[in-house]
């Protein structure tokens, strides 16, 4: 459809079920582009390449493209024409068009024809047909420029299934990836094959898209794994699927297979400082983990750091509802009077009703879990200062407090704490014992000292700030200096000069160049992700790099 088409995108949207998720566009020219987006001499390149994927660009003032294909979104994902067909319905149009995904919401893109007449009934008006069957499903994959190089959000066609090479040799292995965005890959000797991008495992469909990519894989690589590896958290499908798998199975906490990705990509050894924020991961001790500061030695992992932690009222429902996880943010700072400020966005979103069944579960820790999470942080903060009280769609209330910093800018912080644990306040981390074989190299090692960033004083500040009537774009760069300012403040404390930064919270454009700005001026060595993606696009890399350090001699504590 037309992407000028304000009326025919808001259909789109109500047969998709795609409420606020942006929409990619296909332009017929790269003059058209140009017309829409500032685009610089960088992005021009990326937009161009073989790869043609779709690039993330700066909606220019103007730019004659509906409201609702990207809305409240200053960027547009655009993508040139790459097939001949393309070419020629664009040059018949004239003019941009919207380019989604033939699927619904959350599901895999149809490949037969079929199963395209019968899944996307009531979608699609009309049908183009071709005689040249599809063989896999493969997205377009997203790709943004920051610091200078492109960096890879969705890996899939004309990056996948391309090899990444690895440092240490690895026996025949398959790795199963994580639950949302899921790859998954198969590492020989030094090179890792990572699929292309499959989606989050919620459906039946997915599980299918998920099966097919591991089958395609070993029949393209003529190899059967000697050895499987997978995320630790025991629901996970891809992690129930390795169980059933017959092979060796060996779990890999999520974050650690963040980092290892990050190292990989980057040719990087032991020592490293890894700092994985994301939304969610399974911890070694039983909460969520998400904003955590990992030490990766040749023969062993330490946690030396994370945030301070906070409940999640709801568990899971928490994600979609950034209110809640301002809520546990509160209330570990002021306990149940937090049920007294009604003023506060977060607190004055919930119904009586809601608020006592909350405050129940935040004073018994009941379907509340401990979080270290950087991603419900960034929620916390998005409902705080009023952008968002639910999302829509994963990742939307932290893209709302990035796409705030527009119109101005602050180097401002906020205070940052940090304070040590010695081994005294420490409680030994565990490797729970989730898959079939478990390997006690790939244990976390107690670190003599533990690193919390205590987010407190910046949440007082912030608040005070928000009483006061300070712009919310100032805010929001307050807090995203501050964020950067921490993790300089940790690498100072543990002093590894190479530091690794994965997870989804690092495809911010303004975290992840601060940070980067902030650790070379301190005489660190940054690294982070670019044919990888940084979210859990990157985690069946890291679990196979894993592989590689199962028989690596573990040190005692």
């Amino acid at each position: 459809m037309r992407a000028a088409d304000d009326t025919a995108v808001q259909r789109l949207r109500t047969r998709k079920h795609r409420e606020e998720k942006p929409l990619a566009l296909m332009a017929p020219s790269f003059a058209a582009v140009a017309a829409w987006c500032r685009v610089d001499a960088l992005e021009a390149r990326v937009l161009q390449a073989p790869e043609a994927p779709i690039v993330l660009l700066r909606r220019a003032a103007g730019a004659g493209v509906a409201a609702s294909v990207a809305p409240g979104n200053p960027t547009l994902g655009v993508m040139l024409p790459y097939t001949p067909l393309h070419h020629l319905l664009l040059a018949d149009l004239g003019e941009g068009v919207v380019a989604t995904s033939g699927n619904r919401s959350d599901e895999p893109i149809c490949i037969e024809e079929r199963e395209a007449l019968r899944r996307l009934a009531g979608i699609a008006d009309l049908f183009l047909m071709h005689d040249r069957p599809i063989v896999r499903h493969v997205d377009d994959s997203v790709v943004r420029v920051v610091l200078g190089r492109e960096l890879v959000l969705r890996r899939a066609r004309g990056y996948a299934p391309l090899p990444v090479r690895v440092r240490d040799p690895l026996p025949p292995t398959l790795a199963v990836g994580a639950h949302l965005k899921n790859t998954v890959a198969l590492g020989r000797g030094r090179e890792v094959f990572l699929s292309q991008h499959l989606g989050d495992l919620e459906t039946v469909a997915a599980l299918q898209a998920f099966e097919q990519a591991i089958g395609d894989l070993g029949r393209l690589f003529a190899m059967k794994p000697e050895r499987v590896m997978a995320d630790a958290h025991p629901d996970y499908l891809a992690t129930k699927h390795a169980r059933k798998s017959g092979a060796q199975v060996v779990c890999v906490q999520h974050h650690y297979a963040h980092i290892l990705a990050c190292m990989a990509e980057n040719d990087l050894s032991a020592p490293v400082l890894g700092v994985a924020w994301d939304g969610t991961g399974f911890g070694t001790d039983g909460t969520v983990w998400g904003g955590e500061f990992l030490r990766v030695t040749p023969d062993a992992v330490e946690r030396v750091g994370h945030l301070r932690l906070f409940r999640l009222p709801g568990g899971e429902q928490a994600v979609k509802e950034p209110r809640r996880s301002a809520l546990g943010l509160l209330h570990a700072l002021w306990g149940d009077a937090v049920f007294d400020r009604g003023d506060l966005a977060p607190v004055g979103a919930f119904e009586p009703v809601e608020r006592k069944a909350l405050r129940r579960m935040l004073a018994g820790g009941l379907q509340a879990p401990l979080t270290s999470s950087a991603g419900r942080l960034f929620d916390a903060v998005a409902s705080l200062i009023g952008l968002r009280q639910r999302s829509r769609f994963e990742g939307q209330a932290a893209m709302d407090l990035e796409f705030a910093l527009e119109p101005g800018d602050s180097d401002e912080v906020y205070p940052v704490k940090l304070d040590a644990l010695g081994p005294g306040e420490l409680t030994r981390d565990r490797t729970l014992p989730l898959c079939s074989v478990h390997d006690e190299s790939l244990a976390f090692r107690s670190p003599s000292t533990m690193y919390l960033f205590d987010w407190a004083p910046m949440i007082e500040r912030l608040l005070a700030d928000l009483a006061a009537r300070v712009p919310v774009w100032e805010i929001a760069a307050k807090f995203h200096n501050t964020l950067a300012d921490a993790i300089v403040g940790v690498a100072r404390h543990v002093g590894e000069r190479r530091v690794a930064l994965s997870g989804g919270c690092f495809q911010n454009k303004r975290l992840l160049e601060r940070t980067v700005r902030q650790l070379r001026d301190a005489g660190f060595h940054p690294y982070w992700h670019q044919r990888v993606p940084p979210n859990d696009g990157g985690i069946a890399l890291g679990q196979a790099v894993a592989a590689a350090r199962v028989h690596k001699p573990h040190s005692p504590s």
